[in-house]
């Protein structure tokens, strides 16, 4: 698998389903009619803050906004901010003299997300179009990075750990939603484009992340389960993908998880 076919897949699919939530259709994470990965997120506050059609573009597998305790006055970076859910609660959690930003490669994504923000009437967010592994901003201009279920679909995570690190201030925090693996990944799984797309096959080992987060410079480490995934949640999302259900569930059962990721970056 080439990154340029992983970007592609990736592109389709989201953009479809930017598509999707413009048409009053909820897209799930996996390819399944019923996801385990991406049901009950938000609470109702939440999702009553937001355009519907953010609610129904959200395909993450956690609620990293709830999570990074955000304070009021902090620029926030959302990676891969889809239809802008995260983007527009952030914004209302960091105030007025506040600004959360939401970075996408995906042009029906940042057309979609653009339009949910004038609905919100949010002016303090900024939607930019570029790729995570390259962050259209400068050094030290960001206090807090967060992201849901996107880290994984990169094929170059430690690329993208670092350029978080870059924009970070000093003493700035990743707070971010992601899969995670505890056992092994079959290498079948890992080799199917349209996983990697519905955020399975791309997971780091939680070992791995801690080493890619330290390698880029973080300390305060911390990987947090919010859901584990077992043999039924899998039928679920890889029905219809023409593989060996029985097998493959087995093998991901109690091994991939939905975790918060916390880390800081030096104050010096």
């Amino acid at each position: 698998m080439s990154t340029h076919d992983l970007k592609k897949a990736v592109r389709e699919k989201y953009g479809h389903a930017a598509k999707q939530a413009l048409t009053g259709q909820k897209s799930c994470c996996g390819p399944g009619n019923a996801d385990p990965i991406t049901i009950n997120l938000y609470n109702p506050s939440e999702t009553r803050e937001v355009p519907q059609e953010a609610v129904l573009a959200s395909l993450g597998c956690g609620n990293p906004t709830a999570l990074a305790q955000l304070n009021p006055g902090e620029v926030v970076l959302d990676l891969g901010s889809g239809g802008g859910i995260d983007v527009l609660l952030s914004a209302r959690r960091v105030g007025p003299n506040g600004k959360a930003y939401g970075l996408d490669m995906t042009d029906e994504m940042l057309a979609l997300a653009r339009q949910n923000q004038a609905r919100a009437g949010v002016t303090n967010a900024e939607f930019l179009k570029g790729e995570i592994e390259n962050i259209p901003l400068p050094d030290n201009s960001v206090d807090v990075v967060i992201s849901n279920c996107v880290i994984n679909l990169s094929a170059d995570k430690g690329r993208v750990l670092k350029e978080v690190f870059r924009v970070l201030k000093p003493g700035g925090r990743v707070a971010v939603s992601d899969i995670v693996v505890r056992g092994e990944v079959p290498p079948d799984i890992r080799r199917n484009v349209e996983l990697w797309a519905g955020c399975i096959a791309g997971a780091l080992h939680e070992t791995e992340y801690r080493d890619l987060l330290a390698a880029a410079g973080f300390e305060e480490i911390s990987i947090e389960p919010t859901r584990v995934y077992h043999a039924e949640d899998a039928r679920q999302f890889l029905d219809g993908q023409g593989l060996d259900l029985d097998s493959i569930a087995a093998k991901i059962d109690g091994n991939f998880m939905s975790a918060f990721v916390r880390a800081r970056k030096p104050w010096s």
